[in-house]
C-alpha cells in the first residue's frame, strides 16, 4: 500500500469482481474505502474459493484494507444510512463506487440532490442496463472461438481468468480519479458509467482485432502459438515446459545464439527469400519451419541451463509453473516486496499482495487484512455521520445496523 490518495474517502456498495477491484486499487493507493454490505453479507460474501472453515478467500482478497459497514438495505432506514454515507460532506468525500442498478434508491440523480458535486462511478453489465458477466461478455466477443488448438473446430474454450472484470475494475478506478480531477479543477460532480460489455468490445477494437475481422475475416486458432510473433511453449530435455518469446530483434538474435541455430535459420531465410532479424510478423508467417527447429534445439538442453543462457542474452522466456510452484517462486512471491504474509479475517495466514505498482520514492506500507463484516459500522456511523453511541445502539436494536 501507499499513502498517495489520503485523505480521500470513497464509499463502496458493490459485489463480485469488477467493482470491488476498483475499490481495492484505490485503497492500496491510500484512499479510505468504506464498503457497505447487507447484514449477513451480499451475494459475493461466501464465493469460492473458500478456506477450510468456509470463509471466502475470494472476498477477503478483494476487500483488503477496506472498512466494513453492515446495514439492512431491505429497510428504508438502512438505505437512508447508505445514501447519507455516500453523500456525506467534506472536501475529500463525495465519491461513491457501486454496481447497483442505474435506477433505484442509489440513482445518481437522487444522490446528487443531496450533494451536488457527488461523483458516482457505476460499474454496469451492458450500457442499456441489461445484465452481463465476464463470461457472457467474453463469449460475445469471439475470444473463445479463437482460443485453443485448431483441432477443436468450432467448439469454444472459456477462459479461467475474469479478464474483462479486472480491466473494468481498473478502468473504474481510473474513471473515479479522472472525475475527481475534473471536480477539483472546475467544480461539480457527475456519474461515470462503465459497462463491462463496452470495456470488452472497446479493448479488442483497441488491439486492432475488429479492424482485422472486417478486412480478413475471423481469426483462426493457433493453439499456444502467439499470433503475429514468435512465441510458443517448448519442452526441455528435463521435461520442463518453457514459454519462449522473441518479439524484438535482440530477443530473436539472443534466442538464435543460445540455441546455436544460426546456420539453420540462415538456410531457411535463403530458401524462402526472407529475413527474420527485424520483423516479428515474418517469424510468425514461417513458424512451420522455425517451430520444429527450435523445438529440437530446446529438447537437447536442460531447462536450468537454457534459462541461465537466455537471461545472459536478454531473451524473453518463462517457465510453466503450477500455482503451488508460483507461491514458492522468489521473483513472484517469496522475495517480492509486493507481498507480505499476514493473518486474514478467515484466520488463515498466507502471503497477500499490496499495491502492484512500485513507487521508488514512496514508502511501501504492508497490506491490511480484510475487515470482518460490519467491523467498522459504529466507527463510520459516528465519524462520518456524527451519530452518537446511543443512536447507533438503537439502530442495532432495530436490526438496521450490525457489527462484527
Amino acid at each position: 500500500m501507499y499513502d498517495l490518495l489520503s485523505p480521500l474517502r470513497i464509499v463502496e456498495a458493490s459485489s463480485f469482481v469488477a467493482c470491488p477491484t476498483a475499490g481495492l486499487y484505490l485503497s492500496q493507493m491510500g484512499a479510505e474505502v468504506i464498503r457497505v454490505d447487507q447484514i449477513g453479507g451480499g451475494p459475493d460474501y461466501r464465493r469460492w474459493p473458500r478456506a477450510d472453515n468456509g470463509a471466502s478467500l475470494y472476498w477477503e482478497g478483494l476487500n483488503k484494507g477496506k472498512k466494513s459497514v453492515a446495514l439492512n438495505l431491505a429497510d428504508p432506514e438502512g438505505r437512508e444510512l447508505l445514501a447519507a454515507l455516500a453523500t456525506a460532506p467534506g472536501e475529500h468525500a463525495g465519491l461513491f463506487l457501486t454496481n447497483f442498478p442505474v435506477d433505484g434508491f442509489l440513482a445518481h440523480e437522487k444522490l446528487a440532490a443531496r450533494r451536488g458535486d457527488l461523483i458516482t462511478v457505476r460499474v454496469m453489465g451492458q450500457a442499456n442496463g441489461g445484465p452481463a458477466l465476464d463470461y457472457t461478455v467474453n463469449s460475445a466477443l469471439g475470444i473463445p472461438q479463437i482460443t485453443g488448438p485448431e483441432s477443436l473446430g468450432d467448439e469454444p474454450v472459456n477462459h479461467v481468468l475474469p479478464a474483462w472484470d479486472l480491466l473494468t475494475g481498473a478502468y473504474a478506478a481510473f474513471g473515479a480519479l479522472a472525475a475527481l480531477h475534473r471536480r477539483r479543477a472546475a467544480g461539480g460532480g457527475q456519474e461515470v458509467r462503465i459497462p463491462l460489455a463496452d470495456v470488452g468490445i472497446a479493448t479488442i477494437a483497441n488491439l486492432g482485432q475488429l479492424a482485422e475481422v472486417m478486412q480478413s475475416g475471423d481469426r483462426g486458432r493457433y493453439g499456444n502459438a502467439v499470433f503475429g510473433a514468435f512465441g510458443r511453449d517448448f519442452v526441455a530435455a528435463d521435461g520442463k515446459r518453457l514459454m519462449i518469446m522473441a518479439i524484438t530483434p535482440r530477443q530473436w538474435s539472443g534466442l538464435v545464439k543460445v540455441l546455436g541455430i544460426a546456420d539453420q535459420v540462415a538456410g531457411i531465410e535463403a530458401s524462402r527469400g526472407v529475413s527474420f532479424a527485424r520483423e516479428e510478423g515474418i517469424r510468425f508467417e514461417h513458424r512451420d519451419a522455425l517451430f520444429p527447429m527450435v523445438e529440437a534445439a530446446v529438447a537437447r538442453r536442460r531447462s536450468d541451463e537454457l534459462g541461465a543462457a537466455f537471461d545472459a542474452e536478454g531473451c524473453c522466456w518463462g517457465p510453466y509453473l503450477a500455482m503451488h510452484e508460483a507461491i514458492e517462486n522468489e521473483a513472484m512471491v517469496t522475495r517480492n516486496p509486493v507481498f507480505s504474509t499476514i493473518e486474514q479475517v478467515s484466520g488463515s495466514r498466507y502471503p497477500v499482495p499490496g499495491a502492484m505498482a512500485t513507487l521508488p520514492r514512496e514508502k511501501r506500507l504492508p497490506p491490511v487484512r480484510a475487515a470482518r463484516l460490519g467491523e467498522h459500522s459504529d466507527e463510520v456511523l459516528g465519524d462520518v455521520l456524527g451519530l452518537a453511541s446511543g443512536q447507533i445502539g438503537a439502530l442495532r436494536d432495530r436490526g438496521i445496523v450490525a457489527g462484527s
